[in-house]
């Protein structure tokens, strides 16, 4: 069939999420999800949608949506851009405000999808060097020469390590010609937001998602913030793509769960618990263990094959994420934060494959 493509997908390398597995009785560590499910007010938000008005298309601006993300983060709602899951905000991100003559920069240690975009939207990119300890440092973008732009995860994936708000600052102010995009899908477990910053720096757009935090990752909730200027620049993408993107449920749930804030702080505050403890107890174990303000670790165990550890584990029915590129980070396997019982069930695996590990 592949003479029917054309010529740009025979370029692309797409995306490989983690494992979706179909067998029953796993222990799921693989792919971030929430280990808990979503509030009872996001549930009854959701079925109270579920009637005769599914026949009509949803709002195509999701204006309640913006509404209540600009009540979380002290913003107005025409500063708010709201998409099928934040993939597809970044998408239009890049699309948008990341294509120019000079090259967008980013870690060369990163979420994986961003590569992927500048394939497809045919961007040029220059990878920064995360640091020895594997943190970026801002003054390694600095010197990085003139860019088109810059995107970053933080906390950074798959490390978990934040890079402090007075560095993003420190970014924007002298970085300010270009676009810096901070992807913060994971913020909600402990770093700093750059939302507070989005007033006072009209070039920073920050992009968030519901399915991590909020455990709405089956529904598809992202939503971009930043000044107007930026905010219409996506809309005109997004219009000229799907100009529905967010169906009933997901807006009607989506602004449930941002209105929640008990709901989500009682959840947050578990994982940040089990997260410290399952890093005490890797530590115990040998284990070289990044420090993670996301709900994953990223962990080694020096002498250990990673793969090697990662295809017992499976035997052993416990999913954990492996990247074998780059290379400089293929001894280490992600560790999603899931359950005291599912991390338990972790433990005893890790205990059964490792030589010499701790009563």
């Amino acid at each position: 069939m592949s003479r029917f493509w054309s010529d740009l997908v025979h370029t692309l390398t797409p995306y490989v999420p983690g494992e979706q597995p179909r067998i029953a009785d796993l222990v799921k560590l693989n792919t971030n999800e929430c280990p808990y499910g979503p509030s009872e007010a996001v549930l009854k938000a959701i079925a109270a949608e579920t009637n005769d008005s599914l026949r009509l298309y949803p709002d195509p601006q999701g204006l309640a949506l913006k509404a209540a993300a600009a009540r979380l983060h002290g913003l107005k709602p025409e500063q708010v851009f709201v998409g099928n899951g934040s993939d597809e905000v970044l998408a239009h991100v890049f699309a948008a405000l990341l294509k120019h003559e000079a090259p967008l920069l980013t870690p060369d240690i990163s979420y994986s999808f961003y590569p992927v975009y500048a394939k497809l939207y045919d961007i040029a990119t220059r990878e920064v060097p995360l640091a020895e300890d594997y943190s970026l440092r801002v003054d390694d973008l600095l010197a990085a020469g003139p860019n088109g732009g810059i995107i970053f995860a933080n906390p950074n994936a798959p490390t978990g390590i934040a890079m402090p708000l007075a560095e993003i600052e420190r970014l924007l102010q002298a970085n300010r010609d270009s676009v810096v995009v901070v992807d913060e899908a994971y913020v909600d477990f402990g770093a700093e937001s750059a939302a507070t910053l989005v007033d006072r720096y009209p070039q920073l757009l920050v992009v968030c998602t519901l399915s991590k935090s909020r455990a709405l990752a089956g529904l598809r909730v992202g939503y971009a913030l930043g000044q107007a200027e930026l905010i219409e620049a996506l809309t005109r993408v997004k219009d000229s793509f799907n100009s529905y993107p967010l169906d009933r449920l997901a807006l009607a749930g989506g602004v449930a769960a941002l209105d929640d804030q008990a709901g989500f702080e009682r959840m947050r505050d578990l994982i940040i618990a089990t997260r410290e403890r399952l890093s005490t107890e890797l530590s115990r174990r040998g284990a070289q263990v990044l420090p993670s303000k996301a709900n994953f670790v990223f962990a080694r165990f020096p002498g250990q094959d990673a793969a090697a550890l990662a295809a017992g584990l499976r035997e052993h029915r416990v999913l954990v994420r492996h990247f074998r590129k780059p290379e400089r980070i293929a001894s280490f396997l992600r560790i999603s934060i899931g359950t005291d019982a599912q991390i338990d069930t972790l433990l005893q695996a890790l205990d059964a494959l490792l030589p010499g590990t701790p009563s």
